[in-house]
């Protein structure tokens, strides 16, 4: 199987293209805010931000301290501070990696009366994971992760929030590159969380590729699949990693 590292990326220059989906005007283009997971910075969600602004959305890859508190408190800081990044009245569209998705459900359960565009969830723990279940009680483990990591049991907060009030599509990836962790985590998974977990109630489409956990934010054809779902409200299954990696090519991300 074909592995395409993050770095060529880099090495792209001098190769965008006028796409039709470009909006012209950016002060008109669709609102997009991209929520990182745990651990993880607004770093891991660049990629997917660049590739974004290539085809005319404008973006807000909001950073938050994942690890510092609960994550009711770190949702409602950072979401309102997205949405403050957007045009005032306007439904932004979401892209979440790992626990991003679950503050995105806590904090859209907590605020019913605010509109969403669509979402895309990237191996979101809907379900939780046993990761938390079998290490959360390890001193080192919990300071690693925070007290929002150790709410992502299979029975903390995740399955308590209800069925989705947006439009989501949900990719879940099948490789991992840690067997220690797979080893605890139950059926097919991406290294910490399972497929089966990344589904929930309510989502509209569901996709799984050949990715990992960790870096799946940064992979060609999942962020392809990403952009095909904001703009159709449906993924393209058949889209090959070759053809994701020439569209990103013809973008000029970099």
């Amino acid at each position: 199987m074909t592995r395409f590292p993050v770095f060529a990326f880099s090495t792209i220059i001098g190769l965008v293209l006028s796409l039709p989906a470009q909006a012209e005007d950016t002060q008109e283009a669709r609102c997009v805010i991209l929520l990182h997971g745990l651990t993880r910075t607004d770093a891991s969600m660049r990629i997917m931000e660049h590739a974004l602004e290539a085809v005319g959305y404008k973006t807000v890859n909001q950073e938050y301290p994942s690890r510092e508190a609960p994550v009711a408190i770190l949702a409602d800081a950072a979401l309102r501070a997205a949405r403050d990044g957007c045009a005032p009245d306007t439904a932004p569209d979401v892209v979440t990696h790992s626990m991003g998705a679950i503050l995105l459900r806590s904090f859209a359960a907590d605020h019913p009366e605010m509109d969403w565009g669509r979402v895309v969830m990237l191996g979101p723990p809907n379900h939780g994971s046993e990761i938390i279940d079998t290490f959360g009680d390890y001193a080192a483990f919990a300071a690693a992760n925070g007290p929002a990591g150790l709410q992502l049991g299979t029975d903390g907060l995740p399955d308590s929030l209800p069925p989705l009030p947006f439009e989501t599509g949900v990719i879940a990836g099948s490789q991992s590159i840690n067997p220690v962790l797979s080893a605890v985590v139950e059926g097919e998974d991406d290294g910490k969380v399972s497929i089966e977990s990344t589904k929930v109630d309510g989502m509209t489409a569901h996709l799984t590729l050949p990715v990992t956990h960790t870096f799946m934010a940064q992979n060609p054809r999942v962020i392809m699949q990403t952009i095909s779902f904001l703009e159709t409200g449906a993924f393209e299954p058949d889209l090959s990693a070759g053809e994701a990696l020439r569209r990103l090519w013809a973008l000029g991300v970099e």
